[in-house]
């Protein structure tokens, strides 16, 4: 009997539990799922025979090696920081594993030992990333068979509240690590557009303004992740002259990380002691250290006055128009009308622009600033700027009590829904013509427990535990889920299990 072993039981782990555990009387298999937490560890694998739960304290040596040398493969779904400790022990005792996270350096350092005792370390086997390689590597496969020439690649995706269950000024609840939400894109981020490298600091991702259409869902934000470049040739797109991936965000949620990262909330410093300490308490003495009245105020000032300014640009624009028809008609000759002009857009190309166009996105724009006006406050009041909640956590930083908030206030209830949103635009020259190919997938979840997050984490490690253990994955050494070997046979499970993608191709207007 085979015996799989997974470390950690939480959020991410419910689907992939559930799907392990349909595998195991059919497999003649075994279960073992351990977690510090054994109540929980047990409530995910409810009566099963084939079974068990384990609670040990994964950094005692003695106890994690015992339960990695009885495995025939693990999974881990541990933190980043700690799935070290468990690779050294599966070097030891020649197990194959399975993680959801980036290959980090620490990892990447075990490679030539990996590959002597041919193991397989398969990493980046879940959501984002995972999911977005498999499917980003079999359109470019195609795309490429046929002949066709990538010029620019773009990969979004992002973990969302379902629009059904959306009832906050954030747009936004926790569907995974929360520590991971509040630390998010502080290393900055590096990616190619338009044939030139650019990198951006922490302060500079999240424009709200920088959006993209998902055909069901309208625009969404997107701020890019960490570092692009490094897939450039993973994916064989070395010549690509654009290429960058993202995660995405409803736009009000861009904008009130903004506002967060400007009032220093994401600081690790310790320097607050919560105990007995309200979070009206703590926002009061942070705002007042950090000048908030003053930002504040700058805040409100720009937007009033952009507000303004195009407001005066549009009286004008209509004046002019209204001058042209009166000279007409006082000359008794046909109105002079400009109906649309020429100008470059954002990427470098020749656009026919409709004055129509050019003054509804005018008023867009004035409703969103006056929007944002209104936003800032209140994003930060529901996070419990006027809050009685005690935070009581010792002494701790910024980053903590912030953490504190979202956990308390942007939490998914039970009958809340979450949302997973990707989406692949790739951009290629075939035949003399140029085209757009938007790859989409859209899955929703049933429930606070069996979430799409937990769902597309978690299926991707199931399925590809499945196939090593039933020998039709066969490579080894360390991987990503970049090769057909891998991919292959674990998207087309995923289509069984609801997780398609929907495709449009697009011919664009210009030739070369």
């Amino acid at each position: 009997m085979k015996r799989i072993l997974l470390f950690g039981a939480g959020k991410s782990a419910t689907c992939l539990i559930e799907y392990l555990l349909k595998q195991l009387k059919q497999n003649d298999w075994y279960l073992i799922v351990c977690d510090a937490d054994i109540v929980l560890a047990t409530s995910k694998i409810g009566n099963a025979e084939n079974a068990s739960a384990v609670s040990i304290n994964v950094e005692n040596e003695h106890e994690r090696r015992k339960l990695v040398e009885a495995a025939d493969i693990v999974i881990s779904m541990l933190p980043p920081t700690l799935h070290f400790l468990i690779a050294k022990d599966c070097i030891s005792y020649n197990k194959n594993l399975l993680t959801a996270s980036y290959i980090d350096d620490s990892i990447k350092s075990l490679e030539k030992e990996i590959s002597s005792k041919k193991l397989l370390f398969l990493c980046e086997m879940g959501l984002d990333p995972g999911i977005d390689h498999m499917s980003a590597m079999k359109m470019i496969s195609t795309i490429k068979d046929h002949g066709g020439l990538i010029t620019s690649f773009k990969s979004h995706c992002g973990g969302l509240i379902a629009p059904e269950s959306d009832d906050n000024p954030w747009h936004y609840k926790i569907t995974w690590n929360p520590r991971n939400i509040v630390l998010a894109g502080k290393n900055g981020a590096e990616y190619k557009l338009n044939d030139k490298k650019v990198h951006e600091n922490y302060e500079e991702l999240f424009k709200p303004e920088r959006v993209t259409e998902i055909k069901e869902l309208g625009y969404l934000s997107y701020y890019p992740n960490r570092d692009s470049l490094a897939y450039m040739n993973l994916y064989k797109l070395t010549d690509a002259s654009t290429f960058m991936r993202t995660t995405l965000r409803y736009p009000e949620f861009c904008y009130g990380w903004k506002n967060i990262i400007d009032l220093k909330l994401t600081d690790e410093t310790i320097e607050y002691d919560t105990n007995g300490m309200t979070l009206k308490e703590f926002f009061k003495i942070h705002f007042d250290k950090h000048n908030f009245s003053e930002w504040l105020m700058k805040n409100m000032s720009e937007r009033f006055a952009f507000t303004k300014d195009l407001l005066e640009k549009l009286v004008k624009l209509q004046e002019a128009e209204e001058e042209l028809q009166y000279e007409a008609q006082e000359n008794d000759a046909p109105a002079e009308t400009v109906d649309n002009f020429m100008m470059v857009d954002d990427e470098g190309e020749l656009k026919n622009i409709a004055l129509d166009d050019i003054k509804n996105n005018a008023a867009n724009a004035v409703m969103i600033k006056l929007h944002e006006a209104n936003l800032s406050l209140k994003q930060l009041f529901y996070l419990g700027m006027d809050s009685n909640d005690l935070i009581n956590k010792g002494r701790c930083s910024a980053a903590d009590v912030l953490q504190f908030a979202l956990e308390k206030k942007l939490a998914l209830m039970p009958g809340d829904k979450d949302m997973i949103v990707m989406q692949h635009e790739i951009e290629y020259k075939s035949g003399g013509n140029k085209y757009e190919v938007k790859s989409s997938l859209i899955v929703q979840g049933e429930d606070s427990l069996k979430t799409a997050m937990a769902k597309t984490v978690g299926l991707p490690l199931g399925i590809a535990a499945k196939l090593i253990l039933q020998n039709k994955i066969k490579i080894s050494g360390l991987h990503i889920p970049v090769i057909p070997e891998i991919y292959e046979p674990v998207l087309n499970e995923l289509e069984k299990n609801g997780i398609k993608f929907t495709e449009e191709t697009s011919s664009k207007q210009n030739t070369f």
